[in-house]
């Protein structure tokens, strides 16, 4: 009688028969043995996560290293890569600025050769005494501020108040020994001669209006003026109250026929200002 061939499947079949037979059995062991271990003493777990954990901590002190570093390194080619994006945007910055450095001192030669033939005389420099802003004062129908200067400082009514950057901010209307109040341009009592400075050297004389709002409105402009949003505003110097050429502010809206200008000194608290003597007569007209 022939031999029939041992497969691994005849060999397995006895294995797989006992697992059947006994697996309800091992799996109701197993919960009880969890059960068990749930019910064991939290100290004892505890002992054994920390010396696991013992055990863990060289390990993972070796891998954080190299982790570490490639964290370092990603950050360090993040930032080279912002860093380039700035030099790139300082570059362009740089060559617009050249140019207008190239146009400023072509402008000024000019100014001063013009200046020789016309046997221009410059106004005297102006004195200058800084002041620090106390606080706004009046009320609803008053844009006016105290500094911390007056009489015996030099400060007298009709004086040029100016921002730290240069730019108008109003007329000292009232001076004491000690403080004096300035007028604002954006006040309903504010009149300042201005010249709209447009495209195409182009420039337009008119009167800066206040009127309690923070953007002073354009009077008086020359019939077909042709004014865009984003034009220069600097005093005239006409009628012998302010100096010509001072900044003023810039054209912010056009309605209609009404002609905005947001100042270039904008108040929103206490601050520094220069009052400027240029001897050119008092304020005609102002009452403190």
């Amino acid at each position: 009688m022939a031999l029939r061939p041992v497969t691994f499947t005849r060999v397995v079949q006895p294995v797989r028969s006992l697992w059947q037979r006994f697996s309800v059995a091992s799996m109701g062991v197993a919960a009880f043995a969890l059960m068990l271990l749930g019910n064991v003493d939290n100290v004892i777990v505890e002992r054994m996560r920390v010396g696991v954990t013992d055990i863990l901590t060289p390990v993972l002190l070796v891998t954080a290293k190299p982790v570490a570093m490639v964290s370092s390194g990603v950050e360090w080619v993040t930032r080279l890569y912002d860093l380039q994006g700035q030099v790139d945007h300082l570059r362009e910055e740089n060559r617009v600025l050249r140019q207008w450095w190239h146009r400023a001192v072509t402008l000024e030669q000019e100014n001063e050769r013009l200046r020789r033939l016309s046997r221009f005389v410059p106004p005297p420099s102006p004195a200058s005494i800084s002041a620090r802003a106390i606080t706004a004062t009046g009320g609803p129908f008053v844009r006016s501020m105290l500094v911390s200067a007056g009489r015996r400082h030099g400060v007298e009514p009709g004086q040029v108040a100016v921002s730290g950057d240069g730019a108008l901010s109003g007329v000292v209307v009232a001076a004491g020994e000690r403080h004096a109040r300035v007028l604002l341009v954006t006040d309903l009592n504010s009149q300042i001669p201005v010249t709209v400075q447009g495209t195409g050297g182009t420039s337009y004389p008119g009167i800066l209006s206040g009127d309690n709002s923070r953007t002073p409105v354009m009077r008086f402009l020359p019939h077909g003026a042709h004014v865009s949003t984003g034009d220069r505003v600097v005093t005239s110097g006409l009628g012998g109250v302010l100096p010509a050429g001072l900044p003023v502010g810039l054209v912010t809206s056009i309605t209609g026929s009404e002609v905005r200008v947001r100042p270039l000194a904008q108040w929103s608290g206490p601050d520094h200002v220069r009052l400027l003597k240029y001897d050119i007569g008092k304020v005609p007209g102002v009452r403190p």
